[in-house]
């Protein structure tokens, strides 16, 4: 449940930033004519993200149990990829994202409704695809689907309800606080998907030490249990842990954790003696 609600509320965040930022300028320029245009390619990429959740799992039950496995740790390798480089991208770019839609805006505009469309489609369509992803994938980590969908669900609704707030300042957060321990969080995340993985390209064969385990604490926690999917849910824990996953998973968070809290590299000026 935590691992969704923290993937929907930072996600759908950002997403309601975007919509903001471009809602904001349209009727700030005196363009809300145009709004009509935006929402409906707010509405396509919304569409585009559930359909992709909804291939995703419909060609995960299609597979036969071998072709799920190599399916499901191949989308949980990509989902990861993903989300650690728009995680390093929205660290960089934060601070110009506001300026960089409206110039995207401005043009758009130049050019006409259908170009603002397409311009809300790939802005919004970027999180939610992205989102889509990430979210079968921890699904198929946390294995608890009622508690998963709860998490998803009050994400979600924080989400657009932060978001009406702060385009209608009436709600005031530290975004880049928000961002930072929003990041680190969806990185912890992620090392979980990406254990989970691990074990299903070991389960394939393409990965070695399936039964060298690191840990097997099934006599005492059952992988069903509250406790396990609390865990799986909030750190990537399995009661089954290879030497591979747990090695996979401290190197993951060490290195990718170090490099994002980081500060960023000053650029040096040169002048003319």
């Amino acid at each position: 449940m935590f691992s969704t609600f923290v993937i929907a509320l930072r996600e759908g965040l950002e997403a309601a930033l975007i919509i903001g930022i471009l809602v904001a300028y349209l009727v700030k320029t005196e363009r809300s004519h145009h709004l009509r245009a935006l929402w409906i390619g707010v509405s396509l990429a919304i569409a585009a993200s559930l359909g992709l959740g909804a291939f995703l799992s419909y060609t995960s039950t299609e597979l036969t149990p071998r072709g799920e496995e190599l399916f499901a740790g191949t989308t949980s390798f990509v989902a990861v990829g993903l989300v650690t480089w728009m995680v390093f991208w929205m660290k960089r770019t934060a601070r110009s994202l506001r300026d960089d839609l409206h110039g995207k805006a401005e043009v758009a505009v130049s050019t006409g409704a259908l170009s603002l469309g397409v311009l809300a489609f790939f802005a919004v369509a970027r999180e939610g695809l992205e989102t889509s992803l990430f979210l079968y994938t921890n699904f198929k980590t946390v294995g608890a689907f009622s508690t998963a969908t709860l998490g998803l669900i009050l994400g979600l609704a924080a989400a657009i309800a932060l978001g009406v707030g702060i385009y209608r300042r009436s709600v005031k957060i530290n975004l880049s606080k928000f961002f930072t321990y929003s990041g680190v969080a969806l990185i912890i995340v992620a090392g979980g998907v990406l254990s989970y993985g691990i074990h299903e390209f070991q389960e394939f064969g393409l990965l070695p030490g399936p039964d060298a385990f690191a840990w097997d604490v099934t006599s005492w926690m059952a992988k069903d249990s509250f406790l396990a999917a609390l865990l799986g849910g909030t750190i990537g824990f399995d009661t089954t842990t290879s030497w591979v996953q747990l090695i996979g998973w401290i190197a993951f968070l060490g290195l990718t954790i170090s490099a994002y809290l980081a500060p960023a590299k000053k650029t040096k000026t040169l002048t003319n003696a």
